[in-house]
């Protein structure tokens, strides 16, 4: 055996037995045994929901669309209405492509957005944007589907606001979950890149 090959064996021999280490003691601290990474993240699914117009609404009436999701509330002082300010600005430098996408706001104070909350509220955006409501159960089971969390914050004279996630989610025309969608850019350049899933 050569001075070449002995030192070859040791390092494997050094890797795997590195590896049988970790994966002992990764057994020992979280009691399982090493699960093979998703490649695909469990963001999105099914919801049964209510426009602002107050017609059912679900993950169905997407399909076929690129989307963006946005979870908010209409007592929002400044995230909310400034994202929905930049998704109307990607819509119009969409021009009319912007009809093939749909961008959702779904809220997360249920007990102040009533559909006719959301329809006036939004009616300061773009008109392609739509709002989404429903009762505290529903609109849970789409915070969950949707890994938002949400939470109800007590403010000074009796009132709360909402503590809320505040990532807009880029959906393809299957309804799955490919990113989330950056903001932080041109809206010539944000419209560039949801061309791309149409």
């Amino acid at each position: 055996m050569t001075v070449r090959t002995a030192r070859l064996l040791l390092a494997l021999g050094a890797f795997v037995a590195g590896l049988v280490l970790f994966s002992a003691v990764l057994f020992i601290v979280t009691g399982r045994s090493p699960a093979p990474i998703a490649m695909t993240s469990a963001v999105g699914g099914p919801f049964q929901l209510v426009d602002q117009n107050a017609k059912p609404i679900t993950e169905q009436d997407l399909k076929g669309h690129p989307f963006l999701v946005f979870f908010g509330f209409t007592h929002c002082p400044d995230v909310c209405p400034t994202t929905l300010f930049e998704v109307s600005e990607i819509f119009r430098a969409l021009g009319p492509e912007a009809k093939d996408i749909r961008a959702l706001f779904i809220t997360v104070d249920p007990e102040r957005d009533t559909p006719a909350v959301l329809k006036d509220y939004l009616s300061s955006f773009d008109p392609r944007i739509i709002g989404v409501t429903g009762d505290g159960t529903a609109v849970a089971a789409a915070e969950k589907a949707y890994r938002v969390y949400a939470k109800k914050v007590p403010i000074d004279g009796g009132g709360y606001t909402m503590d809320h996630t505040a990532i807009v989610y880029l959906m393809n025309k299957d309804g799955r979950f490919v990113a989330p969608f950056n903001m932080k850019r041109r809206p010539q350049e944000a419209a560039t890149d949801l061309k791309r899933y149409l």
